[in-house]
């Protein structure tokens, strides 16, 4: 056999080997981690093939219609990191930052917005570090993104004359508002944070992304661990809300779906029990990963509502598990 044929066999094999190990995992790490173009995760609707997502999207593109005279444009830096956001001012003296989870801009925060407005709460929504109009390429998952959630919250705090900040996150959102509560350095004025769809950590979540992607959860699952942990310093396996949450001490609404297929409804419970904080977790029977809302509108505003006041005025907030 000719040397350019055993080249040939010899490339092929090597290409064979290294696709599951090495070009896969990158892929998969790239596609759902990485901010590869400016328009890649920008200011749109990000599934508008998504009969619900478009309805979340227009629904919060008519409630910023409405308030627009409340609204005016902002920006921070967090680091070497130009971060930009819109303030919503109803002249209260308190306010919500409402974190959108992956792949998503501040557009798709307008429609978590409305329970903290009726609940005497400014608004901040904001495009997360390599989202939207803000500067970023990697996404540590709220590992090193929470530092910019202090930034903001202290701008809330400093420069709008707000005593008290509470925050509502989705997804990553929600992980992100959680390193942010549990950091050494958390400020006074932030006061808790309602999450939605919180997982324990990420290498978990990201097994069923892969999973249902029909990709090989093994070696991609480690190997894509591999690189989050290189690029980012964030080992998503080790650390994560299970781990960070033992160590809250503010006031925590969990809000669950029992359809969540990337946090599931069982784990949830999981992170409540290790927490120590005063806390509540709030089952829905409807509603995919980061959906309860479009399914059950009325409860989910309520039970924002009714926790804000519990945690502001009345200061007695038991905690317990809602509609197992």
């Amino acid at each position: 056999m000719s040397f350019w044929i055993w080249l040939l066999i010899g490339i092929a094999a090597f290409f064979l080997v290294l696709a599951p190990l090495v070009i896969i995992p990158a892929g998969i790490y790239v596609i759902l981690l990485v901010r590869t173009r400016k328009s890649k995760w920008r200011r749109k609707c990000s599934l508008p093939k998504d009969k619900e997502i478009t309805r979340m999207f227009h629904i919060g593109m008519d409630w910023a219609e409405k308030y627009a005279e409340k609204k005016r444009e902002v920006d921070v830096y967090s680091g070497k990191y130009h971060l930009f956001g819109e303030y919503f001012d109803f002249g209260f003296d308190k306010a919500s930052i409402i974190i959108a989870g992956r792949t998503e801009s501040l557009l798709y925060s307008y429609y978590f917005a409305e329970p903290y407005r009726a609940a005497g709460y400014n608004v901040l929504v904001i495009d997360n570090r390599s989202h939207g109009k803000s500067d970023g390429r990697l996404n540590s998952l709220g590992y090193n993104e929470h530092r910019d959630i202090l930034r903001w919250a202290q701008m809330l705090h400093d420069d709008f004359g707000n005593s008290l900040v509470f925050m509502h996150g989705i997804c990553i959102g929600a992980s992100n508002a959680l390193f942010a509560l549990t950091a050494d350095d958390c400020p006074d004025y932030l006061q808790g944070m309602a999450a939605e769809g919180m997982f324990t950590c990420f290498y978990e979540s990201l097994y069923y992304h892969i999973k249902e992607a029909k990709q090989p959860v093994y070696p991609a699952l480690p190997e894509v661990r591999g690189y989050i942990k290189l690029f980012t310093g964030y080992d998503i396996k080790n650390d994560g809300p299970i781990f960070r949450i033992p160590k809250l001490k503010k006031p925590i609404l969990m809000l669950q779906s029992k359809e969540d297929k990337y946090s599931l409804p069982e784990r949830a419970k999981d992170l409540y029990e290790r927490c120590n904080a005063p806390k509540r977790l709030v089952y829905f029977e409807k509603g995919a990963h980061s959906h309860i809302k479009i399914n059950a509108s009325e409860k989910y505003d309520k039970k924002i509502i009714d926790f804000l006041h519990e945690i502001c005025e009345n200061n007695n907030m038991t905690d317990k598990i809602v509609g197992e």
